[in-house]
């Protein structure tokens, strides 16, 4: 994922909003900005919200899906990709019962994002 942000192939992202919720986080605020640290521990680059919906998983426009740089080409293969994760027991177990539904009503939080600076 790091080199498809650094690339710029990778814009956005997406959580659910229960994460923020359970783990008593402020949301994402436009201006934000975030450091994109690779597999080694090491900062190399910084980024900035562009954007942030919040927005049901049924609501998630193609844009979205395909500015996560992740090679979906639909809205359906994206949310494929991203059910798989959010049913995954590491993701469960971090997360913490009860576990929620993932369904078309699932609250999610989009967010869109540039590279300001790079380390």
């Amino acid at each position: 994922m790091v080199a498809a942000i650094l690339a710029g192939e990778k814009t956005a992202t997406t959580s659910l909003l229960i994460e923020y919720e359970r783990e008593s986080e402020p949301l994402p605020e436009v201006g934000d900005r975030q450091a994109v640290i690779d597999s080694e521990g090491v900062v190399v680059a910084t980024i900035e919200i562009t954007r942030v919906d919040i927005l049901p998983l049924g609501s998630v426009p193609l844009s979205h899906a395909v500015a996560e740089g992740e090679g979906c080409l639909t809205v359906e293969e994206w949310r494929a990709q991203h059910d798989a994760f959010w049913s995954s027991a590491e993701f469960l177990d971090g997360l913490g019962a009860p576990w929620p539904v993932i369904d078309d009503d699932a609250v999610s939080v989009l967010e869109r994002f540039a590279v300001v600076a790079r380390a």
